[in-house]
């Protein structure tokens, strides 16, 4: 399909086009925390009524069958919410806690599940490609915006206004006010950074890695420029290190993986295996170069995620090394400039919050989905951007915690559940629309 416009063509579509189209607006509302996962678990029960409703001709065809993958992804998210409960119980939380973090779990952990989940619905890829360029479109223009309210010192007004912070009235709603805030801008050490739709600066840089390489994959050459290019001036404005060096290493991986059945890029990798080793005492010295630059392009930062994995690693194993402490110990020591300890990277802080149970629960579908797709990516277009989004969302694992982010970046997600989807009806020699 290689036409400027696009149109959803059912209930699910028309759902997905116009939450996705309309990312600003929610945002300006201070509504995306709330209206994203009521969509998704609204959808994923449509999808059981449909799978409750099928006729027989439907169920012999499989017409909503759902993949091994998405199974895998429903059962280790349940799995969590169990090890929530017991950490919760081990430390005494409370009921009210407790309560919190099972809504917090589901509009965060069983996103992971439930846009997969939603996926086996009759969706088609190109419709998420083209409604995330146009979010990169508005993206350039609300940089725009940005840059000309930075130059003119302009603020926003209202009641909840906290500098140039507006926090929206739905923040009652829980999760941390964080979540609900608008703002034109952000400021640091005089420098503009800018988090547009997202909570915080290195957030957006995560969506715009994810956006670009589901723009890549848009059928129609102008939108897909326009996408690609607003999510390069994202990732930019962001001024995120991760965001900076995901792009290029997620670009070279996912080339690696589509062409290594190629014998010429099986020979090359040969031999650049072997110069590696003949001069690995000098790459060894390049990459420590190349770690100290990144650590002092913004020391303070480093030292604080630093100091916090290292209390989070030692706190868990020597506090709670099975089903972890609950939640995260917000705020944390000064030591760490009162940042929750737990946070900032999504494996120490399942470990910190969840134990090893909670480790392990999001790390086997992680695994699975990336050989799942790895088997594929040859053959299918869908699978290439799949397999981009999990190596953008691994990456990022180790800077954020990617949990707490699904609502922003599900469209990623939504692609995933396409690629695994595929396999099914490929089995049932249908056609995939």
């Amino acid at each position: 399909m290689t036409n400027a416009f696009m149109q959803p063509q059912n209930l699910e579509e028309k759902l997905i086009w116009y939450l996705l189209i309309g990312t600003y607006l929610l945002y300006f509302l201070g509504a995306q925390y709330i209206v994203v996962p009521a969509v998704a678990w609204f959808l994923s029960l449509y999808l059981l009524r449909k799978i409750w409703g099928q006729t027989p001709k439907e169920q012999l065809n499989n017409q909503n069958n759902i993949p091994a993958t998405v199974w895998v992804w429903m059962v280790c998210m349940v799995c969590i919410l169990f090890v929530i409960v017991i950490g919760h119980n081990d430390f005494n939380l409370g009921t009210t806690r407790t309560i919190n973090s099972i809504i917090n779990w589901a509009r965060q952990h069983a996103l992971f599940a439930l846009f997969l989940l939603i996926s086996c619905l009759n969706i088609r890829a190109q419709l998420i490609y083209r409604a995330v360029c146009i979010i990169c479109l508005q993206g350039l223009i609300f940089t725009a915006l940005g840059y000309l309210a930075f130059a003119l010192q302009l603020t926003i007004p209202g009641s909840l206004y906290q500098g140039n912070v507006y926090v929206s009235p739905l923040k009652f709603a829980g999760g941390g006010s964080l979540l609900y805030e608008v703002s034109l801008y952000l400021t640091e050490h005089g420098q503009l950074r800018m988090s547009l739709f997202t909570p915080w600066a290195p957030a957006l840089g995560l969506v715009a890695n994810i956006y670009f390489f589901l723009a890549y994959h848009e059928s129609n050459r102008i939108w897909k420029w326009i996408g690609m290019t607003g999510a390069v001036v994202m990732i930019v404005v962001s001024v995120s290190r991760s965001a900076l060096i995901c792009l290029p290493i997620t670009l070279v991986l996912t080339w690696f993986f589509v062409h290594f059945s190629r014998p010429i890029v099986q020979i090359t990798f040969g031999l650049v295996s072997f110069v590696t080793g003949i001069f690995a005492t000098q790459l060894l010295n390049l990459l420590t170069t190349i770690q100290a630059n990144f650590t002092s392009a913004r020391p303070s930062s480093s030292r604080v995620r630093n100091t916090l994995g290292e209390i989070g690693m030692y706190r868990w194993w020597n506090e709670a090394p099975v089903w972890g402490h609950g939640i995260q110990d917000n705020p944390g020591p000064k030591l760490v400039e009162g940042m929750p300890i737990g946070s900032h990277h999504t494996w120490i802080g399942l470990l910190f919050t969840n134990g090893i149970m909670g480790f392990i629960a999001l790390g086997i579908p992680f695994v699975w989905s990336f050989i799942d797709l790895l088997l594929k990516v040859h053959k299918s277009k869908t699978a290439q951007a799949g397999l981009s989004v999990i190596i953008v969302l691994f990456i990022f694992s180790f800077a954020e915690n990617i949990e707490g982010l699904t609502y922003i970046y599900w469209p990623g997600l939504l692609t995933m559940g396409l690629a695994f989807k595929e396999a099914v009806y490929r089995k049932q020699n249908l056609v995939i629309a």
